[in-house]
């Protein structure tokens, strides 16, 4: 049987994170970079390939994530939550059905440039929340705790590498 989360372990626990950077390029030529979800596998760290529609994908659109860390493969459901050309895009990640994270970028017009920051937030909370984490620690190799830890150098990343791919 699973044991109940204590509230100093959920305390200890981060469920949201951003990131940001700033860009010497447009809030288009940004968001229609992040938003061709095809893309992100020149990004991401952890993404390596997107199935799915080509170019900025419009909410309510769906994809498939393919990622990889280390000897773990899997594959991840996601659906356009929000897209707000030039200001946000947002997706939802799911597995066998049940909500594992919310993805969102923002993008700020900010002295001839953009300030580009990546939000991440754990959706693995309530019923099937336990069933989530476990699945999360076969298929990536990574514990719920230590997630937040992996994604903030993750986004660090995937900033980086949107901004050399971007910048002017």
């Amino acid at each position: 049987m699973f044991r109940t989360r204590t509230q100093e372990e959920m305390m200890r626990r981060r469920f949201k994170l951003e990131e940001d950077i700033f860009v010497n390029a447009s809030q288009t030529e940004l968001y229609e970079a992040v938003a061709d979800v095809r893309a992100m596998g020149k990004y991401s760290p952890e993404c390596w390939a997107v199935l799915g529609p080509r170019g900025p994908v419009a909410a309510g659109r769906r994809f498939i994530g393919l990622n990889r860390k280390g000897p773990f493969i899997w594959f991840t459901c996601c659906r356009v939550t929000c897209a707000e050309a030039p200001e946000r895009f947002t997706f939802d990640v799911s597995t066998f059905g049940l909500p594992v994270a919310r993805w969102g970028y923002r993008f700020t017009p900010e002295g001839g440039g953009v300030r580009v920051t990546e939000s991440w937030e754990d959706l693995r909370t309530g019923r099937g929340a336990r069933l989530t984490e476990l699945l999360g620690l076969l298929f990536t190799g990574t514990p719920a705790g230590r997630r937040a830890g992996i994604n903030r150098a993750g986004m660090r990343a995937t900033l980086l590498r949107l901004k050399r791919a971007v910048e002017r």
